[in-house]
């Protein structure tokens, strides 16, 4: 009995297996216009290359919020406008570095 109901079973997956996914028909979704509020939430980024280093500036809403230093040797590092003063802190990742407590609560 047990290996009729195998049979049965594998007979199953194998015909939903065979079936093509049928793929939902949606619309395109809608092309943001220049002048449209919902074209300001995309931030821009600006790449200059130098002999040196990369530069990409990140703005919104044409304000400079972030922008990236990537050296050619070594690790890129960030200068981030925290408050929106227009004064840059360094950081070296975005990592917040908070860290939530773990413990083991089961072992198996």
């Amino acid at each position: 009995m047990r290996l009729i109901t195998t049979f049965f079973l594998c007979g199953l997956c194998g015909i939903a297996l065979a079936a093509e996914p049928q793929a939902p028909d949606l619309p395109p979704p809608p092309q943001l216009d220049a002048g449209s509020p919902d074209a300001d939430l995309e931030p821009q980024v600006t790449i200059t290359k130098h002999t040196e280093q990369t530069v990409e500036e990140y703005r919104m809403g044409g304000r400079l919020y972030m922008i990236k230093i990537i050296p050619r040797i070594g690790k890129p590092y960030y200068l981030v406008d925290d408050l929106g003063d227009g004064k840059f802190s360094r950081q070296e990742s975005l990592d917040s570095g908070v860290r939530p407590p773990r413990w083991v609560i089961r072992q198996f």
